[in-house]
């Protein structure tokens, strides 16, 4: 018997996924759909020598996964809706001081407190523009128990390999379902850590970049460097400042080391997309529904494809636009009433016929409605 496979709630791959990839500190308060993974980081944590922290509420748990972070510790809080509400202010404190950690919405039903156990997709919107000010973010949305896993390990990454916050975009089908997946032994996977300036001196700059670069290298307090941190302009110092070059080129700096790497951050998945002229566009626990409509579509002799962004973002632009160029209609099939396919009519224009297949009553959208509108276009 293989004792690394294992069934898994999506919930538990999360967590199981970021111990992987080295997550030793997790801080939070507990909601619905999200709890588990606040339960299983508090009994695994301990058992590798991690801290678990449950907070007092939402604003704390993030504040303390930066505090965590900024000491050398790669950290991580999840929540849901209201709670990623509650986190915005502090995202964006992460985002200008470059602070890396991962934080985990598990989407539920909205506004307000809606249904508390009903998926929705409804914070795409959110993860991108939550916080104020223009800002850098990724967010990454798996549609498996194992994608989960991995995508979990590639948030850390891309966290500590761009000084960024990163959004782990799941929604409450994938949070709460169960699959049996194969748990990679550590040394078979990718694991990166941020760097850390080569030598310590009383002339440490924290923000100080070398030409070309975009990610200065990050020390940690308690490693015998000593720096100010802060959410206001600064120079490479850390120190604040009024100038408005000083914020320009700082501002410009944060939004290019994720718009120029691109190719690196952005991924997905097609299906059936070599003469596809419909093209079904979804992520997600939706993205499950929409692969069965175009398999079956496919056997009734319809030329349907799918498109599955992995990356929300940054928006993979330039593979949607592609989409547009080959595809006569596009589907765009999702939990909300059209995030996402404002992002496709932007990018696409008036190459394709657009149209947008959601739900916001708290159910999903099946695989026979997402082929009924399949037929419906074609």
């Amino acid at each position: 018997m293989d004792n690394n496979i294992k069934l898994l709630q999506g919930n538990e791959a999360c967590v199981e996924g970021a111990i992987a990839a080295g997550m030793r500190f997790y801080s939070g308060y507990p909601i619905t759909p999200s709890t588990e993974i606040a339960e299983l980081s508090a009994k695994r944590l301990p058992m590798v020598g991690g801290k678990f922290i449950q907070t007092e509420d939402e604003i704390a748990g993030i504040a303390a996964a930066i505090g965590a972070s900024l000491t050398g510790v790669k950290s991580m809080t999840a929540t849901s809706g209201p709670g990623f509400s509650l986190k915005q202010e502090n995202i964006g404190y992460a985002a200008m001081a470059e602070i890396p950690c991962v934080i985990v919405d598990v989407q539920r039903h909205g506004p307000s407190t809606g249904l508390p156990t009903s998926p929705s997709q409804g914070d795409v919107m959110q993860a991108r523009w939550g916080t104020h000010g223009d800002h850098p973010i990724i967010a990454i949305s798996p549609s498996s128990v194992k994608e989960t896993f991995d995508l979990t390990v590639r948030a850390f990454n891309l966290s500590e390999k761009y000084r960024t916050p990163v959004i782990l975009l799941m929604d409450e089908v994938v949070a709460h379902m169960r699959e049996g997946i194969k748990i990679p032994k550590i040394e078979d996977l990718k694991i990166i850590d941020r760097k850390k300036p080569k030598k310590k001196d009383e002339n440490y700059l924290p923000y100080y970049v070398e030409k070309g670069k975009f990610v200065p290298p990050m020390a940690a307090f308690g490693e015998g460097f000593r720096f100010n941190v802060t959410g206001l302009v600064h120079t490479e110092s850390g120190f604040t400042t009024n100038s408005t070059e000083v914020a320009e080129v700082l501002c410009n700096r944060l939004l290019s080391k994720i718009e120029d790497n691109v190719n690196d951050i952005v991924t997905y998945n097609e299906l059936y997309m070599e003469d596809a002229e419909t093209v079904v566009i979804a992520y997600g626990g939706t993205a499950r529904s929409a692969k069965s409509a175009v398999k079956q579509a496919r056997k009734d002799g319809l030329k349907v494809g799918l498109f599955r962004p992995i990356t929300i973002w940054p928006f993979p632009e330039k593979q949607v636009k592609r989409v547009g160029e080959q595809a006569k209609n596009i589907i765009v099939s999702e939990l909300n009433h059209g995030q996402l396919a404002l992002e496709v009519e932007r990018v696409v224009k008036n190459e394709s016929n657009i149209f947008q297949l959601g739900k916001i009553n708290g159910e999903v959208i099946t695989p026979q409605e997402i082929l009924s509108k399949i037929k419906e276009v074609f």
